[in-house]
């Protein structure tokens, strides 16, 4: 229906032009606005998060937070007492892979059922998350970043998206989303108090294209901050951030992508820049960092999957949903000068969307994470 609405107004204005052009014929100007028809009709549309799309979401953490093998569990051992069965060592986060897709996992349980309190596994998914988020579970999180040799395990990437579920949790007007809250905190507390160690020391940024990006991770944690008024983490991460990117200009986009990425290095830095300046300081810095995304016609190919039983190569579709939560987000808070860059940003998605439901492990375990936080970025009103 929208494509043959789009085709009868172009060909009405063309016809109601009433020029001395022979009846039938196009003239350039006319076939200008055709063309232009036809481009809009083979833009993908924003995708909309419905109930329907929200079940077929919450099957794929619903589907392994509770799948203890395969497993990676990024440990580092001091001796053979450490070793452990992965529910053993993370009775909370032991599924879907390895630690951090665990607790993003749990964070897209958590928004999906926010936003549609009708899901239709929504008694399960609440058992399941008051199973896995109990303080005593909690407890024995705290407890592993307690060895020595693991005071850095998930450092940022896993701290941040511990702050994301903590954040959603916090805003989750529901007794059970108060009482996962609380339960939380102590490993909530403890991620903060990382971020505020560490950052200090960090003289300098990690510009890569997976789990240790820094603007990433400050990203989270900023939004973090801001949603539950710490502003003594959010003064350190604004600090650090201009510390560490205010003076970067003519970002190398072009050498994008690494072939396992599934963030942008160039892109991470916009979303967290975006946040900590002013609006003027921030176009001044962009009209420097990367100016030419206020081109309208500033285009960037979608990173092409070849394998998604390949745990590596299927990062690229997650980096099609990071470019596009960053795409959305920019369009959304200047939509007079990066509004043209929603349709990038849905170009993105669409590509790798689709591929989600029926995926291999490989990127089932975690890939829904990042497309319901690119459709959300989407939707949202800055």
């Amino acid at each position: 229906m929208r494509k043959m609405m789009i085709v009868i107004a172009a060909m009405a204005i063309v016809s109601c032009k009433g020029n001395d052009e022979t009846p039938g014929e196009i003239g350039v100007e006319d076939s200008t606005l055709v063309d232009e028809a036809v481009a809009i009709l083979e833009r993908p549309a924003t995708i909309v998060l419905t109930l329907e799309e929200a079940n077929k979401l919450a099957e794929l953490p619903l589907n392994c937070i509770n799948v203890e093998y395969p497993n990676k569990l990024n440990q580092t051992l001091a001796g053979a007492e450490d070793l452990g069965e992965p529910k053993e060592l993370h009775p909370a986060f032991y599924g879907c892979f390895d630690w951090h897709s665990s607790v993003h996992g749990h964070w897209s349980l958590v928004s999906l059922l926010k936003q549609f309190p009708d899901l239709k596994k929504a008694d399960e998914i609440r058992e399941k998350l008051k199973t896995s988020l109990s303080q005593e579970n909690m407890e024995a999180e705290v407890k592993y970043f307690s060895r020595e040799q693991e005071s850095t395990f998930e450092r940022t990437y896993g701290w941040a998206w511990v702050l994301k579920l903590a954040e959603e949790l916090k805003t989750w007007e529901d007794p059970l989303g108060q009482e996962l809250s609380e339960n939380l905190q102590p490993l909530t507390h403890l991620m903060v108090d990382k971020f505020k160690e560490f950052l200090p020391k960090l003289n300098y940024p990690i510009r890569v294209g997976e789990h240790t990006n820094t603007a990433f991770a400050l990203t989270l944690a900023h939004d973090y901050a801001v949603t539950t008024e710490n502003e003594e983490l959010r003064m350190l991460i604004d600090k650090r951030a201009r510390d560490y990117y205010i003076n970067d200009d003519n970002c190398p986009v072009s050498w994008e992508p690494g072939g396992f990425d599934f963030l942008s290095p160039c892109f991470s830095e916009i979303d967290i820049m975006r946040r900590v300046l002013s609006k003027n300081a921030f176009k001044m810095w962009m009209n420097d960092f990367l100016p030419q995304l206020k081109k309208n016609d500033f285009t960037l190919e979608v990173a092409e999957v070849t394998d998604r039983t390949d745990g590596k190569l299927v990062h690229l579709d997650g980096l099609n949903f990071s470019r596009a939560w960053v795409l959305y987000g920019l369009s959304n808070q200047y939509p007079e000068t990066y509004g043209h860059l929603r349709k990038l940003a849905d170009e993105h998605v669409a590509y790798s969307f689709p591929n989600l439901v029926g995926d291999s492990y490989e990127g089932g375990h975690w890939l829904g994470s990042f497309a319901l936080y690119a459709i959300q970025e989407s939707n949202k009103e800055e």
